[in-house]
């Protein structure tokens, strides 16, 4: 799914009051980060999580990393917080269009 730069501008402004759901930490990306991004994607489709990894570059990987093995698609990343986005096909909550 790619988003459009207007889906993605609508998406921002309904995560901006949202807290992180999922928190990386030092351990990196274990199958319980994993599992428990899988539910929050499931349950909210838009979800923020928090990467607190120093290295700027490892951030990057590490989102890259999570959109690539749950098939969710990142809106922004600023700084440790990236917000992920991925259509639930039974029963979606987010709607794509800016109203």
């Amino acid at each position: 799914m790619n988003l459009t730069d207007v889906q993605r501008r609508h998406l921002r402004s309904l995560a901006h009051p949202r807290k992180p759901i999922v928190t990386i930490g030092r351990n990196g990306l274990t199958d319980a980060v994993l599992a428990e991004l899988e539910k929050a994607l499931d349950h909210h489709e838009l979800v923020k999580i928090k990467v607190n990894i120093g290295d700027r570059d490892a951030r990057n990987e590490t989102v890259e990393t999570l959109c690539a093995r749950t098939g969710a698609e990142r809106v922004q990343r600023i700084g440790y917080i990236a917000t992920l986005f991925r259509r639930n096909p039974e029963a979606p909550k987010v709607s794509l269009d800016p109203a």
